[in-house]
């Protein structure tokens, strides 16, 4: 796991999240991680495998569908680049 250092952090923020992750019930480091994990990866971001099933849902594909669909796409490999 990678390592981070806050440097010149005010006293009266380090003061704030030793409170706040007393509360919590958890070490300072423990409510620094969530913290950052929250701001980074909040609970309510789009999950693009999660927004396709439903979208496809909403708009009532179905497997015999996504078989049609299947049918049509192109199979061929595709031709990588020639750099001469």
């Amino acid at each position: 796991m990678a390592m981070l250092t806050v440097r010149n952090l005010p006293d009266d923020v380090h003061r704030a999240l030793r409170m706040q992750a007393a509360q919590h019930g958890r070490s300072t480091e423990a409510e620094v991680r969530e913290i950052l994990a929250l701001a980074v990866k909040p609970e309510t971001r789009v999950r693009l495998g999660e927004a396709l099933a439903a979208l496809g849902r909403k708009i009532g594909l179905n497997n015999e569908d996504f078989a049609a669909l299947d049918k049509l796409m192109d199979k061929t490999s595709a031709e990588p680049p020639r750099f001469e």
